[in-house]
């Protein structure tokens, strides 16, 4: 979240140590290496993958963010119509709602390091199972296997229609 927030302020972020601009050992990794379930669960060539995907991911979020910042120092909002004006206020609601979600998404990814540098990556936190390769692949930041995230939304969507 800091980072985000230092890139909003328009200061440098400062990524934290995990996420050097290339993880240790990805030099090692093919161009083309995916992951696969011919190799052990979550060896040092997953993790290592899956390590530079999430710091790709964060750094292109920090950038977006950069980007919606120097856009907002630089054009105003007069607009000479008033519905001009509340089109450009409405989108840039828009705009600030997406970086909200986005920086509430960083915290996801900085968890996921801890959870890569703690050796608990890849597996579910409620059944204590291997989450997929492929919902990996797709959400590198899951914590749930699909069917226990499915049992979680079941019972959140069954205590909210109480």
């Amino acid at each position: 979240m800091a980072d985000v927030d230092a890139a909003i302020s328009g200061k440098e972020a400062q990524l934290p140590r995990h996420a050097e601009a290339q993880p240790a050992g990805l030099d090692s990794l093919p161009p083309d290496y995916r992951p696969s379930a011919d190799e052990p669960f979550m060896c040092e060539r997953q993790l290592i993958y899956f390590r530079a995907k999430l710091i790709a991911w964060k750094e292109a979020i920090l950038k977006e963010s950069k980007d919606t910042l120097q856009t907002l120092q630089n054009e105003s909002l007069r607009e000479p119509d008033v519905t001009d004006r509340a089109s450009s206020e409405t989108d840039w609601s828009i705009e600030l709602r997406t970086r909200d979600r986005q920086r509430k998404l960083i915290a996801k990814i900085d968890a996921a390091f801890r959870r890569i540098d703690e050796g608990e990556y890849g597996y579910c936190e409620v059944t204590g199972e291997p989450i997929s390769l492929a919902r990996l692949e797709a959400r590198p930041i899951a914590t749930m296997t699909l069917e226990a995230q499915e049992k979680h939304e079941r019972q959140e969507k069954v205590s909210r229609d109480e």
